[in-house]
């Protein structure tokens, strides 16, 4: 997806001169990579948090940066700790004959048998690095768990072959996990309550198996 974002040049100053455009609305930017020198730039702040919002910062953006359009990608964005508010971004120029690598979020879907069963579902890692042309950029990858049962996982190799972008990590890359109840996390003790195993005068212990 590609949109259309006007930037300025901007000399680069000190501190006082970027706070000072920070008040003004602006937010302070680089944009460097395919065919560019790193060029500084100044967005404005509340068409940036738009597109941010309806976008989301996977998108390939047209840079409209005095006249002269480049297509790039977000590679950094710098918030302030306390507000929240964007204080800087980096963007990547890119050719988009050319495939890059991205890291796109993992979407679950469907409902997993292990969850029906009173299993618990953890997602260990929420994002994959893919390989792919900039304009077919996915905004997420979805992964159906409805097979997935309680002690079992679901690993990048088991939806590799599902897309037609390669994806970087291994096969054993854990997607999804489903763990057991908690009452079958616990195992049982006979001395838990302080009271000691019954051994009877011949020798052998009366303690029922565990299983």
């Amino acid at each position: 997806m590609s949109t259309v974002l006007t930037a300025n040049k901007r000399e680069k100053g000190r501190q006082s001169s970027l706070t000072q455009l920070r008040q003004n609305g602006a937010i302070p930017g680089v944009v460097y990579g395919y065919q560019m020198e790193p060029t500084a730039i100044s967005l404005d702040a509340r068409v940036f948090a738009k597109m941010l919002a309806a976008f989301g910062n996977k998108s390939v953006f047209q840079l409209d940066v005095d006249g002269n359009r480049i297509n790039a990608v977000l590679t950094e964005v710098q918030r302030c700790a306390l507000k929240g508010n964007v204080k800087h971004v980096d963007f990547k120029s890119i050719n988009m004959a050319e495939e890059l690598e991205v890291d796109i979020p993992v979407t679950v879907t469907g409902n997993a048998i292990g969850v029906a069963d009173g299993g618990f579902l953890l997602q260990p890692n929420r994002e994959v690095r893919i390989k792919v042309n900039p304009a077919k950029i996915p905004e997420t990858i979805e992964v159906d768990v409805t097979d997935v049962a309680i002690g079992t996982s679901l690993y990048v190799g088991d939806i590799r072959q599902k897309f037609s972008f390669e994806i970087l990590q291994e096969d054993d890359y854990t997607l999804v996990t489903i763990t057991p109840p908690a009452a079958e996390n616990v195992q049982e003790d006979d001395t838990v309550d302080g009271t000691p195993e019954v051994i009877e005068a011949t020798g052998h212990n009366t303690a029922e198996p565990r299983v």
